[in-house]
């Protein structure tokens, strides 16, 4: 099932998610259609709150299908180092056309569950670094928007606004 991306201005986005604590069929199903719906929408990365359901669950595939050793599954993940710096412009599924250039850590470690339970740590460069911080960022009721400068953050605001007034958000 192909859920519709959860936009900018719903609280769902900007609230904790809860944790995962129940591994079963009903969160394989879940985490399919996660990956069915960001692969929909053309995105490398997923978080549930994303799609309306405030869990700590996220899903990666920054070879956007190339390689299906590439998919990734993060249960209450949580970010356990950082090192380094990037800058790259950024964007995201629940602000659609609006994109700005981020400074992150260039390397990360995130700790997490995967789609059975089990705890693993893995550590990522580049791409799936910020994928890592973005997701998680999702999780913890952050947008990427608050990585930018204020007066960028209220320029996008405000265009957003005018986008709901005309009914075209």
């Amino acid at each position: 099932m192909i859920y519709p991306i959860v936009k900018f201005g719903n609280p769902v986005l900007e609230t904790k998610a809860a944790d995962v604590t129940e591994f079963g069929d009903e969160l394989k199903k879940l985490v399919d259609d996660m990956f069915e719906s960001m692969y929909e929408a053309k995105g490398v990365g997923l978080a549930a709150p994303q799609i309306g359901i405030s869990k700590r669950l996220a899903v990666i595939d920054v070879t956007f299908k190339e390689d299906p050793n590439a998919k990734l599954v993060l249960a209450n993940p949580e970010i356990i180092h950082t090192e380094g710096k990037q800058k790259q412009s950024e964007g995201c599924l629940s602000i659609p056309d609006f994109r700005e250039d981020v400074t992150r850590p260039k390397i990360v470690t995130v700790r997490a569950q995967d789609i059975n339970g089990k705890w693993y740590e893995k550590t990522g460069e580049d791409l799936l670094a910020r994928a890592f911080l973005h997701e998680t960022d999702h999780l913890n009721g952050k947008l990427y928007i608050s990585h930018i400068s204020a007066l960028k953050r209220d320029l996008m605001k405000r265009k957003i606004r005018k986008l709901m007034k005309a009914g075209e958000w």
